[in-house]
């Protein structure tokens, strides 16, 4: 009897085939095993009993880095094959297989770059089936050599020994190489002129890290800038150079001991830490940690991650410390992937360039999660997880492109029940992260071969993002309000089922509404048919508009304002400057570029600056995360009054508790955590109120 397997997922570039391999050999069946756009295809002859154990062997014993979606299987007349094979790659057809994300480098390619017996010691691009660069180096489907970055590399006769070996980790390691035939680095100066190669590079690069100079380092998706993260010259420096005043950086460690050493971490942030993701993890400070302050001054909390190639990890074993290891750009840029760009972008920031010769197809940020409530909780999706997919409680009618938002903007590709994200593309505030953002499009499109019969961007008419929809998709664009995909997100992530209802909530800092006003604070009813508003914050102005995000002191005075009329003119608030007073309430009371908002992320930046916490915010939730830092220090078990009128959450009671206890000299950490639990008041109260009058008891937040 035959058995014909396809097997849909990210199977390719996992030692899938290999394993498939040997639990024939292991069986006595008879067929063959290869790649095709979709996934992997089996043929396997043999007896029924044996067939059906095959079956089950390849769902439970799977590859770790694997991940079946869908295993389709029927049985087939006999064919007569001799033997089993893996076969070459079939190219044809429509390109379905998921494509893996780049993979941190595996502990046994670890053992062999530490090992000076090893013919791959200190081989800065060291890999196997197990680990190392996919999404990044792939440029077409099947995964193949001449299919990626690897393709101009001949592989010498021990390495095509390994490669060629079906028993060996490294069959079939498309990106397979070392010392004598594989990629090598090459040092150059600021000015990028070449001054050494290969392990003269890395040793020299090292002293330079040592010295107090940054240093641009290539790894897998683009750029680092890295010094010394305990050289406090060297990360104010770096700060000043590259135009980031305040926002934290990731501090990455030669091993888990040093971080231990700098910070408080539990057994799931420990795991996250030494998943294969590898990804930034955000943890506790510990007091006097050896970490230089500017790394992330006046936050309780580190960003830490562990070297993620063997190129990170040789560099961290020589420097035996830890290293600021932060995105090579200037602040809303994208990072620099290519020498070229490199060179020019980073002239003037990097004191030296530690680049290698395995191109770049396309870039790909760190990812960065946190542990919230015992779930792994991503703050930014990127390298280690793009573009795996979400998968679909339904099966979508045709092809559909997201175009994504206007800030940490991402795009995906929806094919049948599987939606695929990018990876983090930023903000569109620049011409290069707008380049960015269209070339990823393009790549996507391209990569999974699909021609989209509905495109979707945001509700607001002026972002980037729409406009592109517009220009080049016309009536295939469906627009979506913010709010409303930001909860089906939340549906989608937690497998509702397709005909599911939710109280559906959704704070932040801005989004367009269907009422051509700016939302921010909504509770709604919401399914994947549609949504109804329920509740919204009582509306109030923001005087200078875009401005008041940058300076929280004007969400303060509207809000002052709201709540006390003119008496706010005469009240003292640490962080309003007394002398624009005057003119910003008359700026609101004539309506000049002082536009209603229902923000809640704003509604935190006005108290935050109330308390005297901000005037001005160099980064995003930078006044939010001050106050949520402050509250951590409190105990206070109270909160505000809210009136809830009609569908407004109104803020002025709220407004007026917080004043009276600036005046009655309450710490501010104690108003900061009773405005905290106020918010969760609001959120209880409102989810109590929807769920009496609809019976939905699923909370979307």
């Amino acid at each position: 009897m035959r058995l014909k397997i396809h097997i849909t997922g990210a199977v390719q570039g996992v030692g899938f085939r290999p394993f498939v391999y040997r639990l024939a050999e292991e069986a006595g069946l008879r067929g063959y095993v290869l790649n095709d756009t979709n996934g992997v295809l089996i043929e396997v002859e043999g007896e029924k009993q044996e067939l059906d154990r095959f079956l089950i062997r390849i769902d439970i014993e799977k590859p770790e880095i694997s991940k079946i979606y869908g295993m389709q299987h029927s049985f087939l007349e006999e064919a007569g094959y001799k033997d089993f094979k893996i076969r070459e790659s079939e190219g044809q057809g429509e390109r379905r297989v998921s494509i893996l994300p780049d993979i941190a480098i595996c502990d046994e390619c670890s053992k062999e770059i530490d090992d000076p017996d090893n013919r791959r010691f200190e081989y800065p691009f060291t890999n196997c089936t197990n680990c190392g660069p996919r999404f990044t180096i792939i440029e077409e489907i099947p995964y193949d050599r001449q299919n990626t970055s690897m393709k101009n590399f001949n592989m010498c006769p021990e390495c095509w020994t390994e490669y060629s070996h079906v028993l060996d980790r490294r069959f079939h390691a498309q990106p397979d190489a070392c010392h004598s035939c594989g990629p090598w680095v090459s040092l150059y100066d600021a000015k990028g002129n070449s001054m050494f190669d290969k392990e003269g590079a890395i040793e020299r690069a090292v002293d330079l890290i040592k010295e107090g100079d940054i240093v641009a380092v290539k790894g897998i998706g683009g750029y680092h800038l890295i010094c010394d993260a305990m050289n406090e010259d060297a990360v104010v420096r770096l700060r000043k150079r590259k135009q980031r005043e305040e926002k934290p950086m990731a501090v990455m460690f030669p091993d888990m001991e040093g971080i231990k050493a700098a910070a408080i971490i539990n057994d799931l942030e420990e795991r996250a830490i030494n998943s294969v993701e590898r990804p930034i993890v955000i943890v506790q400070k510990k007091e006097g940690n050896s970490i230089a302050r500017s790394v992330s001054e006046g936050n309780s909390t580190l960003g830490v991650f562990l070297p993620y190639t063997p190129l990170h990890r040789i560099l961290l074993s020589k420097l035996k410390g830890p290293v600021i290891a932060t995105s090579a750009n200037m602040t809303d840029e994208p990072i620099a992937s290519h020498e070229k760009d490199a060179f020019s972008r980073l002239e003037g920031i990097a004191d030296g360039f530690l680049a290698h010769n395995r191109e770049i197809f396309r870039r790909c940020d760190d990812s960065v999660v946190r542990i919230i409530a015992e779930r792994q909780v991503p703050v930014r999706r990127s390298r280690g997880f793009a573009p795996l997919p979400v998968i679909l409680p339904f099966k979508l009618k045709v092809p559909v492109l997201a175009l994504g938002s206007y800030m940490n903007n991402t795009i995906a590709v929806g094919i049948d029940d599987k939606v695929y994200l990018s990876q983090h593309i930023g903000d569109l505030d620049t011409p290069l992260a707008v380049d960015f953002y269209e070339e990823t499009i393009d790549d996507f499109l391209r990569l999974f071969d699909i021609k989209p019969g509905i495109v979707v961007s945001d509700l607001h008419p002026g972002y980037h993002s729409t406009k592109f929809g517009e220009r080049h998709f016309g009536k295939r664009l469906k627009k979506v309000q913010h709010h409303y995909a930001h909860i089906l997100s939340c549906m989608a992530e937690n497998d509702m089922p397709e005909d599911a209802e939710v109280i559906g909530m959704a704070f932040d800092g801005t989004g367009y509404g269907t009422d051509n006003t700016i939302w921010g604070s909504e509770v709604m009813i919401a399914s994947y048919r549609g949504f109804k508003r329920a509740f919204h914050l009582q509306p109030y102005k923001l005087p200078g508009g875009d401005m008041a995000v940058k300076e929280p002191w004007r969400t303060a005075l509207s809000l002052l304002y709201s709540t006390f009329g003119e008496k706010s003119l005469d009240m003292e608030c640490m962080a309003i400057p007394e002398k624009e007073k005057a003119f910003l309430i008359e700026m609101m009371k004539k309506d000049i570029n002082s536009p209603l908002t229902t923000s809640m992320g704003r509604l935190f930046d006005g108290v935050a600056a109330m308390i005297g916490l901000n005037q001005r915010v160099s980064y995003h939730a930078q006044a939010a995360i001050a106050l949520e830092q402050l509250a951590l220090r409190s105990g206070e078990g109270g909160s505000y009054p809210v009136v809830v009128k009609s569908s407004m959450i109104g803020h002025m009671p709220l407004i007026k508790g917080i004043v009276d206890d600036i005046n009655n000299s309450v710490p501010k950490e104690d108003i900061a955590r009773k405005f905290h639990n106020t918010i969760t008041d609001i959120i209880i109260n409102a989810a109590g109120s929807l769920r009496g009058d609809t019976g939905i008891s699923v909370v979307a937040l």
